[in-house]
């Protein structure tokens, strides 16, 4: 059996149980594995040998309790990863990943008791696996300064990436998210994370937008040309709410380019949604009025307000792929869905679910009535060439189809 280049630590109270745990660890061939039977033995036998990969945890135990132990090791970076093995209810494992989330911590999950070889290998394989593409990205993203943003401006540098959403029954592609990417002349493609927060202390994100409309109504105007149509949403933050120029400007762009604003999606952010004044709302109001649909982005990643989806005029629900990503494994990720699901419903309001990356969570998806989806599953963001030549293999596979 391969080897795992990992130093374990199993923390049990249960004699037993301890035992069977660090013999299975060992058969599956984790270079060091250490013991402990309640959070002060572990930690004192972390201060002698120094930190591990991963803690195999227990939860309930007498004296210093797992919760304590992930809490005190965590903050003082003496572990890297948890791996929960406890027989409390999945709603609390859930919330102490949470927690090991918060502190920095790589929370890998939770295996149930009597343990299996064959899952504590998947978890202690996917933590490698996952360990070896983080050493490979840079720690700390550079941002990108404020002169380097507007010469991206200048030299139209700044381009839409386009991200398909689907028909999850048919995989009938039902329009794009366009996205901003900076293709840079020398370091090549960044995410916006180097310049977007540059882009909004500057003022420009208005002028992101707008370029990025104007760029992507053209290629939507080729494809119309050639008898498709692929409708178009873009992201827009809750402070661009407050321009007295934006619909008006918005207008003139849909004008320049003959295209109705029913093609037209504008995606907002849930979490700046919490305050909106009387400007903000009037500009939602001339949205709606122009035929563009608006969606409320990421819904369930920030404070949700029912009271939102009542007073402004949102006609599409976007959840936050946070919840599929525990659909397999959290009844509560799964009550969510299918609540969100009835809700968007009975408030005539579509949902897109956000995040798909496997045909399992598509399997399911459909089974809790979902219809509406995106994720890597069907399609990554791709420039418009790549979009183009993407649609044309699309099309040709479905009328290859009986």
């Amino acid at each position: 059996m391969p080897s795992l280049p990992l130093r374990v630590l199993v923390l049990e109270d249960h004699l037993f149980q301890r035992s069977v745990a660090v013999s299975l660890l060992k058969q599956l061939g984790c270079a060091e594995v250490l013991e402990a039977g309640n959070g002060v033995e572990a930690l004192t036998l972390l201060q002698a040998v120094g930190s591990v990969d991963v803690v195999l945890c227990d939860l309930q135990m007498e004296g210093m309790d797992g919760l304590e132990f992930i809490q005190r090791a965590g903050t003082a970076g003496q572990l890297c990863a948890v791996l929960i093995s406890s027989c409390m209810p999945s709603d609390v494992r859930r919330a102490v990943r949470q927690m090991g989330s918060l502190l920095g911590l790589n929370m890998l999950g939770d295996v149930a008791k009597p343990l299996h070889a064959d899952i504590l290998r998947q978890f202690l394989e996917a933590y490698l696996s996952g360990r070896r593409s983080v050493q490979s990205i840079p720690a700390r993203v550079e941002e990108a300064s404020e002169e380097q943003v507007r010469h991206a401006f200048i030299d139209q540098q700044l381009e839409p990436y386009y991200q398909p959403k689907f028909d999850l029954r048919t995989g009938e592609v039902l329009g794009v998210e366009v996205l901003a990417r900076w293709n840079h002349p020398t370091k090549g493609l960044l995410a916006p994370a180097v310049f977007l927060s540059t882009v909004e202390r500057c003022g420009l994100i208005d002028e992101l937008l707008f370029s990025l409309m104007r760029q992507a109504l053209s290629l939507q105007w080729q494809i119309r040309s050639q008898g498709a149509a692929l409708d178009l949403a873009f992201n827009l933050q809750a402070s661009q709410l407050a321009s007295v120029e934006l619909t008006s400007q918005i207008k003139r762009i849909l004008a320049s380019n003959q295209t109705p604003g029913s093609s037209l999606t504008f995606e907002l952010t849930e979490s700046g949604l919490l305050e909106v004044p009387a400007m903000c709302l009037e500009n939602l109001i001339r949205l709606r009025m122009m035929g563009c649909r608006l969606s409320i982005d990421d819904f369930g990643a920030g404070f949700s307000s029912l009271q939102r989806l009542c007073q402004l005029p949102f006609n599409e629900i976007k959840l936050d792929a946070e919840f599929v990503r525990g659909l397999n494994d959290e009844p509560r990720c799964r009550a969510v869905i299918g609540s969100t699901l009835a809700l968007g419903s009975t408030l005539g309001m579509s949902v897109v679910v956000e995040g798909i990356e496997t045909a399992e969570q598509h399997r399911e998806l459909l089974e809790l009535g979902c219809t509406q989806g995106q994720g890597y599953w069907h399609a990554r963001p791709m420039d418009g060439a790549d979009l183009l030549r993407w649609l044309q293999r699309t099309a040709q596979v479905a009328r290859s189809l009986p």
